[in-house]
């Protein structure tokens, strides 16, 4: 079944890649340079696929129980039980850890690699030099690491210097996650406001006060006019800026484009489908925001809110939510949202805005960046989910065993941060978006000084409102 469900994935992780690669970079004279890209394409499918795979951990396993609870005695969910769920959380784990700790720096040093100084040519001669360059990344990041844990637990680092596999590997996934964690925290919460914006620019929004067939002939005139001005040839406009006219041309295009669009638009999609996506958007974001004010109040009254491992999932004895097969699926729903909020926000944001793909137009050296950022943020999402309380359900394996998750101030002081940043965001975006549909429905983006917040008031909006309804 984990094999089956790893090649669907690994299937879909190579479509979603051949879609963003940049071609040139496959397709070259050189074809020791088109194997080494083809080997790092292998393996960025794989860490891909990994990504995807441990986004899908919480909501697979939240529904097999719920999927047991329903059919307890059935013979053909025989196959479904408690250790085929364990084992696809360890194997995730273990997965996870190889693409970011080895693969990754692997396909990015083979890129890069060139072969030692007299060293007959080929691919075996970077796989040498990429070996070696690993070996030392290996040995800094470990040195990092006993460091670290020397400053922090001095005698534990002096007693386990020579115990890699049982301290310094989980103290250093440990590491890796509170810093995935950290990342989600900061992402997500602009992810969700940014999701208003783009999924805003993607539909038809309907316009207060407004007449699309009116605004739609002026687009049409002010296009024509502009198209005759650029194509005629006397000498009357021959002082003209050329450049700021095709820029106002090109935007008149667009903005009658829009208009095209909208006026094609059903009134059930120009009405109805913006507000309904708004509000099931909006309701999505606020029912996070109270279930992470509810965990914070569950964590000073009881110590079972906290985050913690388990060995046994004991799947099919009880729902992981208090209302039962409908609270499962808000869980899932909220979890991928979660996810998607938390890309939106790491591209979006300017740090990692470079890091967007484009189609056919993406370096090899940016899907690795992708890819690693893609595993970091998902292999941290069943924490993120566990720690903010969407969630009941308990992590399974080494996911469970690491050092900050028993911690109670970290796992409060993370619940507050995350509801304080998500409502002020929230609030931002919501208010702002209201009054901005205001200033264009009155027509006061029209006036020759800048709309800003408090470059319009109140009461003129109100005054202008009125004065149109008259």
């Amino acid at each position: 079944i984990c094999v089956q469900l790893f090649v669907c994935l690994y299937i879909l992780s190579y479509l979603v890649l051949t879609h963003f690669k940049k071609n040139a970079e496959f397709v070259t004279d050189d074809i020791e340079d088109a194997t080494v890209n083809k080997i790092a394409l292998w393996l960025c499918t794989f860490t891909l696929s990994v990504a995807v795979c441990a986004v899908l951990l919480l909501p697979i396993s939240i529904l097999s129980n719920e999927v047991l609870l329903t059919f307890p005695h059935s013979y053909y969910m025989q196959w479904l039980n408690g250790s085929l769920i364990h084992g696809l959380w360890n194997l995730v784990f273990l997965f996870s850890n190889i693409s970011l700790v080895f693969l990754m720096p692997f396909a990015y040093f083979f890129t890069e690699s060139e072969g030692f100084t007299g060293s007959k040519r080929g691919v075996m001669a970077r796989v040498y030099e990429t070996a070696v360059m690993l070996l030392l990344l290996t040995l800094l990041v470990l040195g990092i690491v006993w460091v670290a844990s020397a400053l922090l637990h001095d005698t534990t680092a002096r007693e386990s210097l020579y115990d890699l596999w049982e301290y310094y590997l989980p103290y250093l996934y440990s590491c890796i996650s509170l810093f995935g964690v950290l990342l989600l925290l900061l992402c997500t919460p602009f992810g969700m406001s940014r999701m208003f914006s783009i999924t805003g620019s993607l539909l038809v929004k309907p316009r207060l006060l407004e007449n699309v067939e009116e605004t739609m002939n002026c687009a049409v005139f002010e296009e024509a006019s502009l198209s005759r001005k650029l194509n005629s040839n006397s000498s009357c406009w021959l002082s003209l800026n050329m450049e700021a006219m095709k820029r106002q041309f090109v935007s008149v295009q667009a903005k009658r484009m829009a208009l095209e669009t909208r006026r094609k638009a059903s009134p059930w999609q120009r009405n109805l489908g913006y507000p309904l996506v708004m509000l099931l958007l909006l309701a999505l974001t606020v029912v996070c925001v109270l279930m992470v004010c509810f965990h914070v109040l569950e964590l000073l009254f009881d110590e079972s809110a906290m985050p913690r491992g388990m060995e046994d999932p004991h799947l099919g004895m009880a729902s992981f939510s208090m209302l039962g097969s409908l609270g499962a699926a808000v869980q899932v729903v909220l979890i991928l949202y979660l996810m998607v909020s938390s890309v939106v926000g790491f591209y979006s944001s300017p740090l990692f805005s470079s890091l967007l793909p484009r189609t056919q137009d993406t370096t090899l050296t940016q899907i690795i960046g992708n890819c690693v950022s893609l595993l970091v943020l998902s292999s941290a999402l069943p924490v993120f989910s566990r720690t903010l309380g969407i969630t009941r359900f308990d992590l399974l394996g080494d996911f469970g065993r690491y050092n900050w998750l028993g911690n109670f101030h970290i796992v409060f002081l993370y619940n507050v941060l995350f509801a304080g940043l998500t409502s002020a965001c929230l609030i931002n975006t919501v208010t702002w978006a209201v009054q901005r549909e205001l200033i264009r429905a009155f027509g006061l983006h029209r006036l020759p000084f800048p709309v800003t917040r408090s470059a319009i008031p109140f009461r003129l909006l109100l005054a202008s409102g009125l004065s149109k309804i008259q």
